[in-house]
């Protein structure tokens, strides 16, 4: 099996994971202001444990979004930089899907609606059906929370739920939604070793982030009417 090593600082959690042979080693630090920092040694920290250097991984994977516009530029940036100083391809992993990875490893849920918190009034989401393989329903949509419209009977997990816990309510989607995952190195690395398989990967110069929102923050007068048309 391929070593993959994976990080993720698409929200407020920082993570990596390592898998090698049949272990999972991983390491995590919350504070998403301390994300460009605390990411090189939590990598370092697993490789260690391993015994095995950056050299000896097959490919280095990262959540590329959505999610914090400065929590994936810095994913980005940090498995380029490693990317290239260790001749290694890279595989993005949408953070969405590696969400819906660990609502099923929860769960056991097949259908599953990933929502989380976009800020602004909005929501990040997508729709997932695992059939040998996960599939998209509905692609990484940025809306708010009041717009998530899934097909069919899902399982919704994210924190996008608690953060706009009345309008998910109000929609039946809150009952029994799994709101304590968020996106995680370990199913970011899971979800890029099949994708290795697969023979998915990409040179480091390629790696980008994915991006659904243009504008990270609003101005006073767009917060005015953007409050007036909630009210």
């Amino acid at each position: 099996m391929p070593t993959i090593l994976a990080i993720d600082t698409s929200a407020e959690l920082a993570s990596t994971a390592l898998l090698h042979g049949d272990r999972v080693l991983s390491r995590e630090s919350s504070g998403v202001h301390t994300h460009s920092q605390t990411i090189l040694p939590l990598v370092q920290s697993v490789l260690h444990e391993a015994g095995i250097s950056l050299a000896q991984c097959d490919a280095i994977a990262f959540g590329c979004g959505p999610g914090s516009f400065t929590g994936v530029r810095t994913a980005c940036g940090i498995v380029q930089g490693l990317a290239f100083g260790a001749n290694l391809p890279v595989i993005p992993v949408v953070t969405l899907l590696a969400m819906a990875q660990a609502c099923r490893t929860l769960s056991g849920a097949t259908d599953v609606l990933a929502v989380l918190d976009a800020r602004m009034g909005e929501v990040y989401w997508a729709q997932y059906r695992y059939v040998d393989g996960w599939q998209n329903v509905i692609e990484p949509t940025l809306s708010t929370a009041e717009a998530v419209t899934p097909q069919g009977t899902v399982v919704v997990c994210g924190n996008g739920v608690s953060a706009y816990a009345a309008a998910f309510e109000q929609s039946g989607l809150a009952t029994n939604s799994q709101t304590v995952i968020v996106p995680h190195a370990v199913q970011v690395a899971e979800l890029a070793r099949v994708a290795y398989a697969r023979q998915q990967t990409l040179p480091a110069r390629e790696a980008q982030p994915l991006y659904l929102r243009n504008k990270v923050a609003l101005t006073t007068a767009e917060r005015k009417l953007k409050a007036k048309a909630a009210a």
